[in-house]
């Protein structure tokens, strides 16, 4: 579908039924209420998880940051294997095959490694318990439902899709986890990052008031490309350079600035009801995304949140987040301020440095596990969901120049992907979206 020749209404099409998505429940680490005092069920934070028997993990998904979260799982403690491998390309996977070798002294035997569109079938029959989805977002909820129903432990890389339809069927396969007794725990470092989780502790007990605004900003470089090679076809030249089209990666104000967007949400204690935004293409060389994106979005309660996100190099970079209250405000990471500036509270690090002992991205592999061990379920799969959807709002209002509401997001039947997979044509939209009508 074209969208800069369709409207609003046109873009968004109904599905025949939602209900049962907009029914579902928090589950798992969140009980998101907006109130002074809030629940929440904080994660262990333990330094390493608990011993037990081995837990063997199939990684599909053998890219950069696949590899990174297969050894992120390794660190995680005693008896942790990765005993499968999966990705469309070999090459991918002899080079993270060969980074297990050099760091950890092992590699997966190749009759263990699957290559193709439907390896991550073959990694579920290989006798995993465990899986961490490492693809591109495209691929999770195909990839996530797969592994709920062959009643697999999940991590996943964040966001969770890239299109309505996609969101909701995470939201369905968390629902199901959840009769199964199965932990699925996401990429959101933040929710396992100890400075982060402490101030929102601050928050939820009213340090800043009734939460009336929200501030954040992804504003960095580009992140890279690839320009197709004359003996790729169309399919492998995408796959390759995903991080640059939207139907594979959702743009970056979903795949990027999702760690923005889910801490505050989180902060706040739910999602926003409607979005209004803007965007443009000014640097990229390749694919058919935004090189930046401005949204307001609103929640309940007239609370707005302005959220910018920015890959272009050369400009002013910033990374952050704020909160505000009716008695303070909040960065969220490390400090609670009053209405002066003056600072209310602060996290103490206990070191010079102001790091953590435990890099957040081996902490959450850590609480996985350990969920797990202890027979403790967790599932982050609503909140993650909720703040993907989030950001497709922000992207569609963007792209179409138009209001864009939370009910009208779950009921879109918007579908990015092609109905076949295959290394050839594909067949997507691959226009650049321009908002509103000419002169």
């Amino acid at each position: 579908m074209n969208i800069a020749k369709n409207a609003r209404r046109e873009f968004l099409k109904n599905a025949s039924t939602i209900g049962m998505f907009c029914a579902l429940g928090a589950t798992g680490f969140i009980q998101c209420e907006l109130k002074k005092e809030r629940s929440y069920a904080y994660p262990p934070l333990l330094g390493q998880a608990p011993d037990g028997p081995v837990l063997k993990a199939g990684l599909i998904g053998c890219g950069y940051r696949g590899t990174g979260a297969a050894f992120n799982f390794l660190n995680a403690g005693p008896n942790l294997e990765i005993t499968a491998l999966a990705d469309v390309f070999i090459d991918k996977i002899e080079l993270c095959n060969k980074m297990l070798m050099e760091k950890k002294g092992f590699e997966v035997p190749q009759e263990h490694c699957f290559v193709g569109f439907d390896a991550f079938e073959k990694v579920l029959d290989s006798g995993v318990d465990v899986v961490i989805l490492a693809t591109p977002p495209n691929f999770r909820p195909e990839h996530l439902a797969a592994c709920v129903k062959a009643g697999k432990h999940v991590f996943m890389e964040k966001p969770i899709a890239v299109d309505p339809v996609g969101v909701r069927s995470v939201m369905i396969s968390g629902e199901r986890a959840d009769a199964l007794g199965l932990s699925i725990v996401t990429g959101t470092i933040k929710r396992h990052q100890k400075d982060y989780i402490e101030t929102f502790r601050q928050v939820a007990k009213g340090e800043i008031g009734d939460v009336v605004s929200a501030n954040s900003y992804y504003n960095v470089g580009k992140l890279w490309h690839k320009k197709p090679k004359a003996e790729w076809t169309e399919m492998e030249a995408m796959i390759r350079d995903w991080v640059n089209w939207c139907w594979l990666s959702g743009d970056h104000i979903v795949e990027q600035n999702v760690h923005n967007l889910d801490t505050v949400n989180w902060f706040v204690g739910k999602h926003p009801i409607k979005a209004v935004g803007f965007g443009a293409r000014h640097r990229r060389l390749t694919g058919n995304q935004y090189d930046m994106f401005s949204v307001d979005f609103l929640y309940e309660n007239d609370v707005h949140y302005h959220n910018m996100c920015r890959q272009i190099n050369g400009c002013e970079n910033n990374v952050a987040d704020q909160v505000r209250g009716t008695l303070g405000y909040t960065n969220c990471q490390n400090t609670i301020y009053n209405q002066d500036s003056s600072i209310k509270w602060s996290f103490e690090y206990g070191n010079d440095d102001r790091v953590l002992e435990i890099s957040p991205f081996d902490q959450e592999h850590i609480d996985w596990v350990t969920a797990i061990r202890t027979g403790q379920p967790v599932n982050e799969t609503q909140a993650i969901a909720e703040s993907t959807m989030t950001g497709i709002m922000g992207r569609i209002s963007a792209y179409t120049g138009k209001e864009v509401t939370w009910e009208e997001m779950m009921n879109s039947d918007l579908y990015l992907s092609p109905k076949h997979y295959s290394f050839g044509k594909v067949d997507v939209d691959i226009s650049i979206p321009v908002p509103g009508v000419g002169i």
